[in-house]
This record gives structure tokens, C-alpha cells and sequence, in this order.
């Protein structure tokens, strides 16, 4: 059988866990270009399938070759998706698109050239394969077709392993929030820093703990505000087993919308109650649910966010009863899920091989 064509930046590390269950089901082939990412972690070296590095001007001609059975693209980069997607139609195989999208950028680049080829390949695209259904109702509002979800997942036996020691709480905290996330506006920080001083927490038995790269304002430290840097994995759960709810505070921004935020999955899988905003694509999509598993606020609202930090505070039953229900959910969204997810789309697509028009050159998505 003919490998699958995939084409992406990076594999961070969760998603190399992801790619192997959907190698396991589907043999297939990463074309890795590079660049930009998203993800704090970065890219691994070796994703354990099948792949090569490419530049994005060479993904054309590569799911031109005839070599796959299919092509499937993410979002990512200027020219990468509009290349693959000619590229498999002048090889007559079916495309796929990968999306993460539940908002389109509104810089004027985008609205200028790239929104209008994205409604194209919506348009075109054999199968739609969405992060979740936040995702897939954006993209059928687009005109798409055979649309399928693949969770987001990291890895469950990892993230809730017994081996965790719980990091100490600074200043001898009883209440320890947590924040994970790369250094970047999309992610609310400056919200959160406006919470946490109106929620008073500070001045009580409080602490709040940034993960990740950057810097904290000056005068935070009065408010017991500490800024761990970035951790590697192990530190990292050792944070989660110590904390009392992880707060995830992100906001939409002209260029960007969080697509999912896997330290959702993470934290829950420690049994961790999660305080997200509506502009968090792990909340929008169905993981994160108000008053079951979390509280969830409106993006930009640092009151709201202030009364959601007391509440989970004050009530500890109401802590307790979330995080287990947590632990509970987030069991489904596990790689064999995601990689089911792909296989369905791919099965969707079995009368889509038949040669087509070749799409006109496009040279961007900005």
C-alpha cells in the first residue's frame, strides 16, 4: 500500500505519540518544512515514523510524485498548504485538510489573499479533519465536506503517573494557580496578572506560578506572583501534581485564536481543575466544561477570571468534585482516538481519487 503524504512543521513531542498510533493504522510519511510553531515544546528530532525535512517550495512537487495514496496538510506556513494541495490534485489522489482553525486571522495580509484561498481548499478539500467540533462547524460553515474530528490528545499514562512528586508550593502556599503557555499576547497573561491582584489571593494564602518563557513585570512579587521559566516534561507534571487548578486566560487576537491548548489535557489527566476563557479552543471544543470539569469565563474579563480563582479557592469540594470528573473525561482523548479520527477521513475519501482539475497557482496564505 502507498504511504500517506503528511505534511506539517513540527512534531512536538505529544504528537509524535499521535503519529505513531495513525502510522500503526495507516503507514504514511511526515514532510517536516520547518519554521514557525506554536507549540512551547518545539519539535522533536525524531518522531519515530517515517519522514523527511523539506523546504515548503518543495512539498509540490512531492505530493505531485504519485508515490501516496493521499495528501493531508495542516495551517501552518506561507506556502506549504497551497502547494500540497495542487500538488495532489495534479496526481489525482485525494486531499486532505488538517485544520486547527475555528477563527480566521484578520491581519490584512490574510483577509487580502489568505482567507480567500483557505474558502477555496474548504471548498475543494476531499475530507476536512478538525482539532474538534469547534473546528468542524467553522470549517462546514466554509463549505466543507466529509468533515471528522481527531481529538487532541497527549500521552494519558504519562501525564497521570504516580511517579509525579508534587513541586513545593512558593511561599508555602496553600493555593497554588498555574499557568502554562510560550510567551505570546494570544495567551492572556496581562489578564491574568489583572485577575490575580483583583482576586486578592495574593494577600492570602495564594500563589500563582507562570510556566514558560518570559519575564514577570516589576512589582508582581508583592502579590506572590513567581515565574518558573521553562520546564521539561518531568518538572513540569511535578508542577501539576502540586498545584490547585491550572488557569488557562487566552484571548483572540487580530492574528491568532489558541486552537486547543493541550496543558488542558495534561493538567486533567493529574486530576486538576481547569479555569479557561471562551477564546480557549479546549473549552470551545467540548474537553473543558463549565461546572463539570471547570469553570469557564469570558476571554478579556480579568473580573470574571478573578471570581472563577476565588471560587475554586474557597470551595474545595467544588475543587475536588471538578477534577475528578476531569481525570474522568479527558480518558477518551487518547492517540488511538485521533488516529481513528484520520482513518475515518481517509476511509471517506476511498471514491475521491480520481484526477481533477488542477487548482490555479496560489504562492501564499498571507
Amino acid at each position: 500500500m502507498k504511504p500517506l503524504l503528511f505534511v506539517t512543521n513540527h512534531v512536538p513531542p505529544d504528537r509524535a505519540g499521535a503519529f505513531r498510533a495513525l502510522h500503526g493504522r495507516e503507514p504514511l510519511e511526515l514532510a517536516l518544512f520547518g519554521g514557525r510553531s506554536h507549540h512551547a515544546t518545539g519539535g522533536v528530532d525524531d518522531p519515530g515514523v517515517p519522514h523527511r525535512d523539506v523546504s515548503q517550495r518543495a512539498v509540490f512537487r512531492l505530493a505531485a510524485s504519485g508515490r501516496y495514496r493521499a495528501v493531508v496538510a495542516g495551517t501552518a506556513g506561507r506556502v506549504a498548504l497551497p502547494a500540497a494541495w495542487r500538488g495532489a490534485r495534479r496526481a489525482g489522489v485525494p486531499f486532505l485538510l488538517w485544520s486547527a482553525l475555528w477563527s480566521h486571522p484578520r491581519t490584512a495580509a490574510h483577509l487580502l489573499a489568505g482567507a480567500p484561498l483557505l474558502r477555496a481548499i474548504y471548498r475543494d478539500a476531499d475530507a476536512v479533519v478538525a482539532y474538534g467540533p469547534h473546528v468542524a462547524d467553522f470549517a462546514r460553515g466554509h463549505g466543507a465536506r466529509r468533515v471528522h474530528v481527531a481529538p487532541q490528545a497527549v500521552d494519558g499514562a504519562f501525564w497521570s503517573s504516580p511517579d509525579a512528586v508534587p513541586a513545593p508550593p512558593p511561599d508555602g502556599a496553600a493555593f497554588v494557580a498555574l499557568h502554562v503557555g510560550r510567551a505570546a499576547r494570544y495567551k492572556g497573561v496581562p489578564e491574568l496578572l489583572d485577575a490575580w491582584r483583583l482576586s486578592g489571593l495574593g494577600q492570602r494564602d495564594g500563589s500563582l506560578v507562570l510556566v514558560g518563557e518570559g519575564e514577570l513585570p516589576s512589582g508582581e512579587a508583592r502579590d506572590r506572583v513567581h515565574a518558573a521559566g521553562r520546564l521539561d516534561a518531568v518538572a513540569l507534571r511535578n508542577f501539576y501534581a502540586g498545584a490547585s487548578v491550572l488557569v488557562m486566560p487566552a484571548i483572540p487576537t487580530r492574528a491568532f485564536r489558541e486552537p486547543w491548548g493541550l496543558v488542558a489535557n495534561e493538567a486533567m489527566h493529574r486530576g486538576l481543575p481547569v479555569i479557561a476563557t471562551d477564546a480557549v479552543g479546549a473549552a470551545a471544543g467540548g474537553l473543558v466544561r463549565h461546572e463539570r470539569n471547570g469553570l469557564v469565563v469570558p476571554a478579556g474579563d480579568p473580573r470574571a477570571l478573578a471570581g472563577a480563582l476565588r471560587r475554586v479557592h474557597d470551595d474545595v469540594p467544588l475543587r475536588a468534585r471538578l477534577g475528578a470528573a476531569g481525570r474522568e473525561d479527558v480518558a477518551a482523548y487518547t492517540f488511538d482516538a485521533f488516529a481513528a479520527g484520520f482513518s475515518a477521513a481517509i476511509d471517506d475519501t476511498a471514491d475521491a481519487g480520481r484526477p481533477r482539475r488542477t487548482p490555479p497557482p496560489t504562492r501564499s496564505l498571507t
